[in-house]
């Protein structure tokens, strides 16, 4: 019977409790109350206040009685789902589609949806594209029972709209969806005005569904795996303390300071580390292609030409006559020549039915100044392919800048100078530092002897051997800026080849080398390098036949080319100008023709940059991509002149 009444009693006190969520209880209102704070401590919604208290609706006054139902049961679940999320990505040499699709775990397709206008064979070096993401989140499903008792017809509740609610907000505030608001008040579907009175069907009953969207904060906690703070690299072939510290993008003085054997030199073979931190520059073999043979002009490409004719400026000169300035502007003749040249390379174009809208554009440019950006901005020149020019270097630079986010290569043609770098930035002209490297790294391969015969004033040179090319030995001048075979002979090596570099514009000594160097040539190998162009070489003063007898070894960007294609140019353009080009017209096909050429190839145009290199009348063109981003011509000619006078090509 005990057992019984035990059992009665737990019924008694579940009934009651059941019971309890369903009656109404009553509530005085404190001064200062509001519905909202009242719906809070009661975990019920305003609405359900507003139903059983209609006059609450005009406002709440003390010592007012309120009819306040029992709170509903809630219950909730948790599901697991996927939202999509957009992120920004800047596209690298050599990314396609297929491998950010890998990367980041979308389809190819999704890429391209979220990108109108993407195409598969459209992605450029710098473009900025939008990538979808996919990343999973908590939906926390809110379910109220229904109150099978309650079937009455509802009552609207009228809510006036205040500054910084949102559709969403008042939806949660009455129990109801955004949905069912749209329905009732058709006049908000599209936008949500400050004062406007809703009409609102409180939904106290009926099942609702609220959905919270929360962020997966879970964490794996996942072993700490410490990297190693240095990578292994075993030297290559070749390989030299210049080459090694560019493919690292590290300076020489870094290099051997994490590896101080490299102070005796580099040797094939020996183990070397370098920072993980660092991006490794890997040197590809280029394939060198005749790219007029590969052509595929399926799809038209537009290129852009900035000239600097500055006609304005030569249409307000009231003092010179155009002839006149043409006399003695040597800035102008200089881009009417390139501009010649670069004419027969749109003939040429034209002859081989390349697919190229071209156009050309004044770039009104000084040191200092020009209208680049103006241009850029008026005449869409942000949906080319290519842009060569501006001339002077922080002109085209700004070109670069403005360009970098469609992805746009712009070439320098001219300029030899960098200040700042952009991965869509081309210095087409090698520079001064890039030759004297490269020739120094050309000498290493001979397996030679180097000294270096310094001009006492060249402080600038001394510096440059001294902190890049410890290897090589300086020559010690005597109180004249002077020196005997004697002093020489103390560094020279027999049984292998002497590489005696000078660095002087200094006739006298330039003619001491040459009386000093060539009897010793009787006892040892020698020979006689610049690492630059030296126009004192030139003079007079300097005999050719003693240059020749040393095998003068120098840097050229171009040589002399007797190929049918070279004298097919020189002729046409003699014919259609009435005078043999000269340097610049001759560079300025040549930039032009090669631009359009790799513009006219099956793979993108920046493929074509990494993966070959060509050569035209009388320039090579052979890029590299530095650690900065920015792309590097290093093609240039080592030449030497043979006994009988004539310039050949060192290999």
């Amino acid at each position: 019977m005990r057992q019984l009444l035990v059992i009665l009693a737990a019924y008694f006190m579940v009934s009651c409790a059941a019971f309890a969520q369903d009656k109404i209880i009553k509530h005085k209102v404190a001064k200062g109350e509001t519905v909202t704070q009242i719906a809070e401590k009661y975990k019920i919604t305003p609405a359900e206040i507003y139903r059983l208290n209609p006059d609450s609706q005009n406002g709440l006054k003390p010592d007012m009685v309120l009819l306040i139902p029992g709170g509903p049961k809630t219950h909730s679940k948790t599901a697991v789902t996927s939202i999509t999320t957009v992120k920004t990505h800047t596209v690298a040499a050599k990314e396609t589609l297929y491998g950010l699709s890998r990367t980041y775990g979308v389809s190819e397709e999704e890429i391209l949806k979220a990108n109108p206008g993407l195409t598969k064979d459209s992605l450029k070096v710098g473009q900025i594209i939008n990538i979808p993401t996919k990343s999973d989140v908590k939906v926390v499903l809110k379910e109220t029972k229904k109150d099978k008792k309650s079937d009455k017809k509802r009552e609207p509740v009228y809510h006036t709209v205040v500054a910084g609610e949102t559709k969403y907000s008042i939806a949660r505030q009455y129990n109801t969806t955004v949905a069912q608001l749209d329905i009732d008040n058709p006049e908000i579907k599209n936008s949500l005005q400050i004062g406007f009175r809703l009409k609102v069907y409180a939904d106290t009953n009926n099942t609702v569904q609220e959905v919270a969207v929360e962020e997966d904060r879970s964490v794996s906690i996942k072993p700490e795996i410490k990297k190693p703070e240095f990578v292994d690299y075993q030297v290559k072939p070749k390989e030299t303390l210049y080459s090694l510290g560019r493919k690292f993008g590290m300076a020489q003085e870094e290099l051997i300071k994490l590896n101080p054997e490299l102070k005796e030199g580099v040797k094939e073979g020996m183990t070397i580390k370098y920072p993980t931190s660092v991006k490794v520059n890997e040197t590809v073999t280029k394939s060198v292609s005749g790219l007029s043979k590969t052509l595929n002009t399926d799809h038209k490409k537009q290129l852009v030409l900035l000239l600097p004719f500055n006609i304005s400026k030569i249409e307000g000169d009231t003092v010179n006559s155009t002839s006149a300035r043409l006399k003695k502007d040597k800035f102008l003749n200089m881009t009417l020549d390139f501009y010649s040249g670069a004419l027969m390379a749109v003939d040429s174009a034209k002859a081989l039915n390349l697919n190229i809208d071209i156009k050309i554009y004044d770039s009104q440019e000084t040191k200092n100044s020009s209208s680049v950006a103006t241009l850029i901005s008026q005449n869409n020149i942000a949906d080319a392919d290519v842009v060569i020019g501006p001339f002077y270097q922080a002109n085209v630079e700004k070109a670069a800048e403005l360009l970098q986010k469609k992805g746009v290569a712009v070439i320098s043609p001219l300029s030899k100078e960098t200040s700042r770098e952009f991965p869509n930035l081309m210095q087409s002209m090698p520079s001064s530092e890039l030759i004297k490297n490269e020739m120094l790294d050309f000498l290493r391969t001979k397996n030679a002897n180097i000294m270096a015969i310094v001009d006492p004033k060249r402080l600038s040179a001394k510096q440059f051997f001294a902190q890049n090319h410890k290897d090589v030995k300086l020559v010690s001048l005597n109180e004249k800026g002077l020196f005997t075979a004697e002093i020489l002979a103390k560094d020279f090596v027999k049984g292998k080849m002497n590489y005696v570099i000078l660095d002087s514009e200094k006739t006298g000594l330039i003619l001491n080398t040459l009386n000093v160097l060539i009897p010793m040539m009787a006892d040892y190998q020698l020979q006689l390098v610049i690492l630059e162009k030296n126009d004192t070489f030139d003079f007079e003063e300097v005999p050719l036949a003693k240059l020749a007898q040393l095998h003068l070894l120098y840097p050229s960007l171009t040589k002399d080319n007797d190929s049918a294609e070279a004298v097919v140019f020189e002729k046409d353009y003699k014919d259609k100008n009435k005078i043999f080009p000269n340097q610049y017209a001759t560079r300025g096909f040549d930039v032009v023709f090669d631009a359009m050429l790799r513009l006219s190839q099956e793979k993108p145009f920046m493929e074509t940059v990494e993966t070959t290199s060509s050569e035209q009348v009388e320039n090579r063109f052979d890029y590299e991509k530095l650690p900065s981003g920015t792309y590097m011509n290093k093609g240039f000619y080592i030449l030497y002149y043979d006994t009988d006078l004539s310039v050949k090509e060192a290999n």
